[in-house]
């Protein structure tokens, strides 16, 4: 248990430097071409920081283990959206750009409801299981292109603010390129260390192979999400952390999941509903928290409710069956 520890010491230490440097880079990349750190977030840090969501789930899903499959990606935007949102508006209130109060925000709570509707087959379609088939992962990663080409359009009519101090300077390319991808890679090491040898320190224990899943896996999965949203929220870069977020949760359901059930369609547990249904909540609470108090801002009293709502969804999956 020492080895795993100290392991799991190293793991959250890549996790800070490989945060710090992607924030970094991203923001060299966005002053370097003009562009707004908003895009960058939704786009370039949000998949990097998804990518080990992306490997286990296509590992999960080659082995016909459907439960860890949604339980990762529902879990991992539980985690994105009420813990990551809420410790980086308590860190620093988020300030939000007017275009991602109406399009991306939307857009992203929108899916939610997309992603439950394509899932309950039974339910709205009379079908006589729930599964997300070759159809379903038509739609979801036609939802994922054409949010890329929302993102890349706003980008070359300038549609996002760009807000950026003028003193920040860009690295070189190399340096830029280097710190982006050698960021992304401390922020999958370090997340892999943690969540493989906190897995085995939990199981020292006698946790449940279900509960460490369910918590552990999930968080595991998020923490590159976590670290690299806190230290941007850190150093004042807003946009890179709501970008960060959004655009995680998006290309979780849209990509991911839309290519895991193109190669193999997922069967659907119902029990997942409940799940989806606070995930739901979330996203419109985020929506309406956009007009309370100060507008186009997550103060922090919203980012408190947040945290308080994850620890409420951590005791009801600790104690239901």
């Amino acid at each position: 248990m020492l080895i795993n520890s100290g392991l799991v010491i190293i793991g959250f230490v890549l996790l800070l430097k490989g945060a710090d440097y992607m924030v970094s880079g991203a923001s060299s990349l966005a002053k370097k071409f003009n562009v707004s750190e908003l895009a960058i977030g939704l786009t370039i840090v949000a998949m990097g920081t998804s990518a080990p969501e992306l490997v286990v789930n296509l590992v999960s899903g080659s082995q016909d283990l459907d439960d860890v499959v949604y339980g990762n990606i529902i879990g991992s935007n539980i985690f994105n959206l009420f813990l990551v949102l809420g410790l980086c508006g308590v860190i620093k209130p988020l300030v939000v750009q007017s275009d991602t109060v109406w399009k991306e925000i939307p857009f992203s709570m929108g899916l939610v409801f997309v992603f439950f509707i394509l899932t309950n087959d039974v339910l709205f379609f009379g079908s006589e299981s729930n599964k997300l088939g070759t159809i379903d992962s038509i739609i979801l990663l036609l939802l994922f292109v054409g949010f890329l080409y929302y993102v890349f359009y706003n980008v070359k009519h300038n549609k996002h603010e760009i807000n950026m101090p003028d003193n920040l300077r860009p690295h070189s390319n190399l340096a830029t390129f280097l710190m982006i991808f050698g960021g992304i890679a401390g922020l999958i090491i370090g997340g892999k260390l943690v969540v493989d040898n906190a897995v085995e320190i939990a199981r020292s224990f006698q946790l449940s192979e279900k509960l460490i899943g369910l918590t552990i896996l999930a968080a595991g999965t998020s923490l590159p999400e976590l670290a690299a949203s806190a230290v941007a929220a850190y150093k004042g870069r807003a946009d890179i952390a709501v970008g960060n977020i959004i655009g995680s949760n998006i290309f979780n359901i849209t990509f991911i999941l839309g290519l895991n059930s193109l190669i193999t369609p997922l069967d659907y547990n119902v029990d997942f509903n409940a799940d989806l249904y606070f995930l739901m909540g979330g996203a419109v609470l985020l929506f309406l928290f956009m007009f309370t108090m100060t507008k186009r801002k997550l103060d922090r009293w919203e980012a408190i409710l947040y945290l308080l709502g994850f620890i409420g969804y951590m005791i009801y999956i600790f104690i239901r069956k």
